[in-house]
């Protein structure tokens, strides 16, 4: 079986490695959500070989990062199951969270409860990083992002791109703040939240 592979991995990895350097802890654990292929837990935990690294996806998922990750080292560990849309929702202990393209995916209940559980998991001042596009109150949305808008809704109606204001009023609900917005290429954001203290 050949291992699944997304273009737009590749294409995106250095600009967030560039935001990862910033902001990642020197050690501890880093903890993935939706690691997708996998692609970019093994080009990840190979930059910082002084993390840990915690890839975690649906079920369906799992047999593919461990393909990308076979061959990673010793600090990239087996991939654990998180379904963000579970009643339930627990996450590993981390010192870092990050979530690439999969708030637009999954439900926006899917975003509720990763604030949540973050807060619980994370250690006080850890980072959590999220990237993908998103739209903003002052400016419309690039046509780019309209299509795509537009794509995600038609497979899935509780799919979509997410509001800035509304994400970061979650993540103020649940003790985290702001502390960066950068723009990054394809239209794209990362967004770096701080827990409290």
């Amino acid at each position: 079986m050949s291992r699944p592979y997304a273009p737009a991995c590749d294409r995106n990895r250095e600009p967030i490695l560039d935001v990862l350097r910033e902001v990642l802890p020197a050690s501890g654990r880093v903890l993935e959500i939706g690691s997708g292929t996998g692609q970019h837990a093994a080009y990840f935990s190979a930059c910082f070989p002084n993390l840990i690294w915690l890839p975690s996806d649906l079920p369906e998922n799992l047999p593919g990062i461990r393909q990308w990750i076979d061959d990673a080292g010793e600090n990239c560990l087996d991939p654990v199951v998180v379904n963000l849309l579970s009643d339930d929702l627990q996450l590993p202990a981390a010192d870092a969270l990050i979530c690439i393209n999969t708030l637009h995916i999954v439900a926006w209940q899917g975003a509720v409860n990763l604030f949540a559980a973050a807060n619980e998991c994370l250690a006080p001042n850890a980072p959590l990083v999220l990237y993908g596009p998103y739209r903003y109150a002052d400016r419309a949305l690039e046509p780019s992002n309209v299509e795509f808008d537009e794509w995600l809704k038609a497979r899935d109606s509780q799919s979509g791109i997410r509001s800035f204001e509304q994400i970061c009023e979650l993540a103020s609900r649940n003790g985290f703040t702001l502390s960066q917005d950068r723009a990054m290429p394809a239209n794209n954001r990362s967004l770096v939240f701080k827990k409290a203290p």
